[in-house]
């Protein structure tokens, strides 16, 4: 039950970096950075693992199915380099539509990403309180990462500093996710790896976990879409009240 699960979940992220190489990696990176439910802790793990030659022959006899013939080998530092420039070029998507359209546009289009506003209201707290220097720092957390680039683009942060910031924070958080990805590959191509032998015994327990934790991130995306539906149809619904 693991092996299907990750294959559903992996094998979007494989069938891009096989075809695109690095670029794959960029375009991946750039999706999730541009706030789009794809998250980097799928992504780079999988590239990563694609640095060791035989987790990429394993892999693509696993994916061989979706009609992959070959798997590029990454080197780990150029995956987190390609993971770190798709950050910056998807973070610059995000920031030119908080510098645009301010923070209306964000509600406005938000549930199109699946945002909701009280992850919108923790990015905007965390760099009102904290400055330029959050974007930094927030590339090295889960979640808020994904979304600091729309304040920064509402409050015209310098450019150039939100690339330099963004570029600093992604490529040691893109590395780390990478080389886990890619001892975990070579661990569990060992059969005589303790974590081999964990996950075998525990799989029913790991793939409900996974489950669990999939259902969870299905249902907050789609709670956040139905309140942004909702919050965007009550003035029209208010307007027609007082007529």
């Amino acid at each position: 039950m693991t092996k299907a699960i990750f294959y559903v979940l992996g094998g979007f992220c494989v069938l891009v970096m096989g075809s695109l190489s690095y670029l794959g990696i960029a375009l991946l990176m750039g999706i999730e950075s541009a706030c789009i439910p794809l998250p980097s802790e799928l992504i780079m793990p999988y590239a990563g693992a694609l640095s060791d030659a035989g987790v990429s022959a394993a892999l693509l006899d696993t994916y061989k199915s979706v009609g992959l013939t070959s798997l590029p080998q990454f080197d780990l530092v150029l995956a987190a380099l390609a993971g770190a420039i798709g950050c910056n070029l998807g973070s610059e998507l995000a920031y030119w539509v908080g510098a645009k359209g301010g923070r209306p546009a964000i509600e406005r289009y938000g549930k199109y990403v699946l945002m909701s506003k009280h992850e919108l209201a923790i990015a905007d707290k965390w760099f009102a309180a904290r400055g330029d220097i959050i974007v930094f720092v927030a590339r090295l957390l889960p979640v808020i990462r994904t979304f600091i680039a729309f304040p920064a683009g509402v409050a015209r942060m310098n450019r150039t500093k939100f690339h330099v910031y963004t570029f600093l924070g992604s490529f040691p958080w893109c590395l780390a996710l990478a080389y886990v990805g890619q001892r975990l590959g070579v661990e569990l191509l060992d059969e005589h790896s303790p974590l081999k032998q964990f996950m075998h015994k525990f799989d029913a327990v790991i793939a409900l976990v996974i489950v669990v934790a999939a259902v969870v991130f299905i249902r907050s995306r789609l709670k956040n879409y139905r309140e942004a539906a909702a919050a965007s149809a009550d003035p029209p619904a208010s307007a027609a009240a007082k007529d």
